[in-house]
């Protein structure tokens, strides 16, 4: 019998280099995410903008040497990283779904569908009208047809990244809002809707989209959903509560991270985005009698503080923002932010005024509504590795994803400033003081809310 012989260590350089990376990546997204603090910004501007300023727009064309050395152009070394920041932000989106208030929502599920249909249909709409204009200038060399594209830029216009609303609404203290969960809810159908729709494109790019396609994606969608309601559920809530018994937090950490992992691992294999897993399962885990919310504390702490950030600087390293020098694609990335912008504004406002809620309720939602961060940065890299999109299409559309997530904060702070707060909003920042371990003697209930 031949005996196999194991995989080949990680080698010494490559360890070196890998340790090397992580920390210079993390250092400088912490030192720019106070920098942004200071300047009244949200943590998650400044790691956004670290990885921006760490790749090839910024020093890696000022300083190729010590920069290629800390960040070879490997696939090797790239894996390493996005490894360590796919953990990162499937935890985050994990703890986004333990925060959303099921109740709530499950009360104005109506205003919610609403809000995500007005801030889905429009940008999508007007995603493949310029996209299809413009493909010619943007698209990859492999791309079949115009419509492909069109429908990838389509999927890019109408996405909402969970992952950064989700960070900014917790950098700033808005979580518990009404407004914030319903922007969550709203975001969710969107997102789930546009893994959907990035999946169809993706076959539509490779082998081609036929109804069999469409059938599968959406009976496994469904699927998915129905066995965690029925089958998820009940489990998650036993081993949450076996897991509490323990003195300490760490079985209690350890399970909801296995949960959420396993949700991820799901969707994955069968064809979805591990994202959408990922949420349904924190999901789960934060639903009432669950879990012990004040022992999953120090895990927040490590994601927001640590994993979440490595990855947010990852999504800006591979930016080329010399691309923009170009005059045509510098104008194709003016139109393509004001579309971007105005379609998911306009249309989030729209839904938000026909459920009867108040202008600046609908500028909030509008504003949360149109951060695209991480989700559009997925649909950029997929893009790019089918050839459907090029490089600067793909710096393009991270741009618009930079430029709607850092627009997000100021417009928010000045909404939330005009909104009063209720009683609901005020148990639950109650709650999630408990799952940050923030000390009941240290609570301000008179500045519950306020943006930080």
């Amino acid at each position: 019998m031949t005996l196999k012989m194991p995989p080949a260590a990680l080698g010494g350089h490559a360890l070196l280099v890998f340790l090397v990376a992580v920390g210079t990546l993390l250092l400088v997204a912490h030192l720019l995410a106070r920098l942004a603090e200071l300047v009244r910004m949200p943590a998650i501007a400044g790691e956004l903008a670290a990885g921006v300023i760490l790749g090839p727009s910024l020093l890696g064309h000022l300083l190729p040497g010590p920069t290629g050395w800390v960040f070879p152009p490997t696939a090797e070394q790239m894996h390493l990283l996005d490894g360590v920041g796919q953990i990162g932000i499937l935890l985050l989106v994990g703890l986004t779904g333990a925060h959303l208030d099921v109740a709530m929502v499950r009360r104005r599920k109506a205003t919610a569908a609403r809000i995500s249909l007005g801030g889905l249909l429009l940008p999508l709409a007007l995603g493949l009208l310029v996209g299809y204009q413009l493909a010619d200038w943007l698209s990859g060399h492999d791309v079949r047809n115009r419509l492909v594209f069109a429908a990838f830029m389509g999927v890019a216009m109408c996405v909402t990244a969970i992952p950064v609303i989700a960070k900014t609404f917790a950098d700033m203290r808005l979580l518990h809002r009404d407004i914030g969960q319903l922007t969550l809810a709203a975001g969710t159908i969107d997102d789930a809707v546009g893994w959907f729709l990035l999946s169809a494109v993706s076959m539509a790019a490779t082998t081609g989209l036929t109804m069999g396609h469409v059938a599968t994606a959406v009976g496994c969608l469904l699927g998915f959903v129905l066995v965690a309601l029925l089958l998820g559920r009940p489990l998650v809530r036993g081993a949450m509560r076996l897991a509490d018994r323990g003195e300490g937090p760490g079985s209690s950490i350890v399970t909801a991270v296995v949960i959420v992992l396993a949700g991820a691992a799901v969707t994955q294999a069968l064809g979805l985005e591990p994202i959408f897993g990922a949420f349904v399962a924190g999901i789960l885990v934060g639903l009432p009698r669950a879990a012990d919310h004040a022992k999953l504390a120090a895990l927040r702490t490590v994601v927001l503080s640590l994993l979440a950030p490595l990855f947010l600087a990852m999504a800006g390293f591979r930016m080329d923002l010399s691309a923009l020098a170009r005059p045509e694609v510098a104008l194709a990335a003016l139109v393509v932010l004001v579309v971007a912008v105005l379609g998911k504004f306009a249309g989030a406002y729209a839904g938000a005024r026909a459920s009867r809620l108040t202008r600046w309720e609908g500028l909030a939602i509008g504003a949360g509504m149109n951060s695209r961060g991480v989700v559009e940065v997925v649909v950029a890299i997929t893009g790019l590795r089918l050839g459907v999109l090029n490089t600067a299409t793909y710096t393009i559309i991270v741009l618009v994803a930079v430029v709607t997530s850092m627009m997000a904060p100021p417009l928010l702070r000045l909404a939330y400033a005009r909104i009063a707060q209720n009683e609901d909003e005020r148990l639950r920042k109650i709650d999630q003081d408990t799952w940050n371990g923030v000390p009941a003697a240290s609570r301000s209930p008179s500045s519950a809310g306020e943006p930080a």
